[in-house]
């Protein structure tokens, strides 16, 4: 008898310790479904001042631009004259000045890479981990933040002329085939595509825009909400003015908000829209509907709804919303939601409750969106996520008729505002609910634009088409909405993956980006409305070293259109040494104007394109890009609290005695002049 508790004991004692180790190994079993993660970060504008207009990635629609809508890849935002905005990326501030166009070519984990393609830009980095990418693209130059600090970057209206200014940190720009180095205090005008006109000195006196913006900074840094959650969760400042925060029993420091409608409830005044690559994401109405929505947990408490925050974490990640949602043939026949096409009902999680994604991530990603964001263990993560009858999970806020909002099918796919459409349920209804998975709710077009009025300004098509200059290799274009996902209720675009296996991506061509030519250049297409890519060309005696690839076939006939911007892809002369390209890629060339846009555009489709508006057209295999910049010895290093060293100049290793060098940053009265021939090699 004796002998038996004892066995059961160790059992007991086992258990949770083999349940982890399960997990754990399930977690880091299938790489391809860990890389097949969306981001654990956005950006957000939290700030309008005038008009602001907004373009989904993959759209070609510009409507007014909503503050608690969530930027990604693709997305391009404009202020008109007299405008400005303040976006939040983590704990980073980018604030855009008046005449300003920006796109996101890239934003994940690791890359913010921002087309800037007319316009003033101030950026306030607050921390900058050893192998991420910060970098800003104009139509002459890359400039890439090797370290925190303050940046100011305008590119004229024609385009033709960059000035950067570092009020704190250190940067490089690269253009015209040389790289400057920028330290603290520096500022330089860039002038010229193919070969860059340089001058440069001091940085000057602040003017209006840098005012504003050191104004906003300020607003940032006497936030009281900074004393209970993470800098990195967006939108913490806009709880200040909003709410109060409390000490309860249980939950520790949550926040209660003190302008509201009686009767309100989290995840009810707002409305939903498609973003890829997450799928249904809740826009609240609210002006400081941000942070609350999208990290943390919503319990009652002390007579009213508040918001426990997760723990302090550096970086915590984003949820498109963290709700559950219920439903099921008898809750859908017990409810009368009207319209037709049944409903779609939710309730917010609780404190210590998981959240199980509705779209397709690794376990990894789970338990990474839970702790990051309530106070939950591996063990109970892995065990919900695992659980196949998920209805035997007790929510707090399940059975709370005030927790539950329940809206028609076409309320929910039309992103039309929630409260006015309330479909009240009863405590009766709410027991026959059970606990969805999925969303089993196909978007429309409407779902993808969302509710917002069409811009009233626009900016100009030359402008946001134009060619901009890049080191990092830009994401692929993201799709336009198509009825092709129909076929994939629930889901993000992205088509399913076999575990070990690596997702098929149509991408720019081999010629506009510099790589090798897979056979045949297909002919030029019609004319694009995001920027295209270019690669620049590498130094001519760093080819030698570059391993064979094989020859992966013929590529595709030319799709239609997208809309990304156009980009110059660039590389540091100094960093191909080491790097394991391929042959062919990029033939050296001299210096040369950039050929006509009919010939460089040039687009692979995306692998969600319309399949319904012409047959099927045969994926190529996957495709490598040349290794970007930064991935190389001299400036990348895997430790994530590592930084990268800062890179040297190019400069000539024994220049002649009548040649003059080129002009550092730091030296002033220089005359502008262009680098020499040895330079741009």
């Amino acid at each position: 008898m004796l002998e038996a508790r004892i066995a059961m004991r160790k059992t007991i004692f086992l258990f949770p310790i083999l349940v982890f180790l399960a997990g754990f190994l399930l977690a880091f079993s299938s790489p391809a479904l860990a890389d097949d993660d969306p981001p654990g970060r956005v950006a957000r504008l939290n700030f309008i001042q005038g008009s602001i207009s907004f373009q989904p990635g993959g759209e070609t629609d510009w409507v007014q631009a909503n503050p608690n809508r969530p930027l990604t890849t693709g997305d391009s935002l404009w202020a008109d004259r007299d405008s400005r905005g303040e976006l939040h990326l983590g704990s980073s501030s980018i604030r855009i000045g008046s005449e300003t166009g920006i796109t996101f070519l890239n934003l994940d984990d690791r890359t913010v890479q921002i087309q800037l393609a007319q316009g003033s830009m101030n950026l306030r980095v607050r921390r900058l981990e050893g192998g991420d990418a910060f970098e800003i693209d104009t139509p002459n130059l890359a400039f890439t933040l090797e370290r925190a600090g303050e940046y100011r970057i305008d590119v004229d209206p024609n385009g033709n002329a960059t000035s950067i200014t570092v009020r704190q940190g250190e940067g490089n720009a690269t253009g015209g085939g040389s790289e400057y180095h920028m330290d603290s205090g520096d500022q330089a005008s860039f002038s010229g595509t193919d070969s860059l006109t340089y001058d440069g000195g001091q940085a000057g006196r602040p003017d209006e825009f840098d005012n504003w913006c050191r104004a906003r900074d300020d607003r940032e840094e006497r936030s009281e909400s900074a004393r209970y959650v993470s800098r990195d969760v967006i939108g913490y400042d806009d709880l200040d003015d909003n709410g109060e925060w409390r000490d309860v029993p249980d939950y520790g420091h949550v926040w209660f908000p003190t302008r509201v409608a009686a009767g309100w409830a989290p995840y009810r005044y707002g409305h939903w829209v498609w973003v890829a690559p997450w799928g249904w994401t809740w826009v609240e109405d609210e002006p400081w509907g941000f942070a609350p929505f999208h990290y943390g947990r919503w319990v009652e408490a002390d007579g009213g709804w508040c918001w426990v925050p997760g723990p302090v974490v550096v970086r915590p990640v984003y949820a498109p919303a963290l709700v559950v949602f219920v439903g099921g043939p008898r809750f859908g026949a017990a409810v009368s939601f009207g319209g037709g096409g049944g409903g779609v009902a939710w309730f917010p999680l609780g404190p210590r409750e998981v959240y199980v994604p509705p779209y397709r991530t690794s376990v990894r990603y789970v338990q990474n969106v839970n702790v990051t964001n309530t106070t939950v263990n591996v063990v109970n993560v892995t065990n919900v996520y695992n659980n196949v009858n998920i209805n035997k999970v007790t929510y707090i806020n399940q059975n709370s008729v005030n927790a539950v909002t329940a809206v028609s099918h076409d309320t929910f796919v039309n992103a039309r505002p929630v409260a006015p459409a309330t479909v009240r349920v009863t405590p009766q209804q709410i027991r026959a609910a059970q606990i969805q998975r999925t969303v089993a709710v196909a978007p429309v077009q409407k779902s993808v634009v969302g509710a917002a009025a069409v811009a009233t300004v626009k900016p100009p098509a030359a402008v946001m088409q134009r060619q901009v200059v890049a080191k990092e290799t830009p994401a692929p274009p993201r799709a336009s909405f198509n009825s092709n996902i129909a076929s994939q209720p629930g889901r993000s675009f992205r088509p399913a993956v076999a575990p070990g296996q690596q997702p098929q991506q149509q991408v720019p061509t081999r010629q506009q980006q510099g790589q090798p030519q897979f056979g045949k250049a297909q002919p030029p297409t019609q004319p694009t409305s995001q920027p295209l890519i270019q690669q620049q060309q590498q130094h001519p005696q760093l080819q030698q070293q570059q391993p064979a690839q094989p020859q992966f076939g013929k590529p595709q006939p030319p799709p239609q259109q997208t809309s990304q911007p156009v980009i110059q892809q660039q590389q540091h002369p100094q960093l191909q040494q080491q790097q394991p390209a391929q042959p062919q890629f990029r033939k050296p060339q001299s210096a040369q104007p950039p050929p006509p846009q009919s010939q460089i555009q040039q687009q692979q489709p995306h692998p969600q394109v319309d399949q319904t508006r012409r047959p099927p057209e045969p994926q190529n295999p996957p495709v490598r890009f040349a290794p970007p910049a930064r991935a190389t010895e001299d400036t990348y290093h895997p430790h994530q609290f590592e930084k990268p060293q800062a890179v040297a100049p190019p400069r000539p290793a024994a220049p002649p005695p009548a040649a003059k060098e080129q002009p550092k940053p730091q030296e002033r009265g220089q005359e502008s002049k262009k680098p020499d021939e040895k330079e741009r090699k």
